[in-house]
């Protein structure tokens, strides 16, 4: 199955986080921090949002670094995605 998202919204895939500190301290899954670091699987169309011209600028495969509770999570063909809006995005990681 496909996910298309509509207007200004963006669906991504969170990078996984490593689970050692640079110590070599194996952390468990309770202390570990939710990560922000994603990587932009469908971009929607853009468009008028709100009254306002919104123009995408940011395309599929990036990775991007999000707000850290934004967007809604989503589970598609045992894949765990999120769908924020484009504005939800902090910066692209090059």
């Amino acid at each position: 199955m496909k996910i298309k998202p509509l207007a200004d919204r963006v669906v991504i895939k969170m990078v996984e986080t490593e689970e050692t500190t640079k110590s070599g301290i194996v952390l468990p899954g309770s202390a570990k921090e939710k990560p922000q670091i994603a990587e932009i699987v469908e971009v929607g169309p853009g468009g008028v949002v709100d009254g306002k011209e919104i123009t995408m600028e940011v395309k599929a495969g990036q990775k991007v670094i999000v707000s850290k509770y934004a967007g809604t999570e989503v589970k598609l063909d045992g894949e765990d995605l999120t769908i924020l809006r484009q504005s939800d995005i902090l910066a692209i990681v090059e």
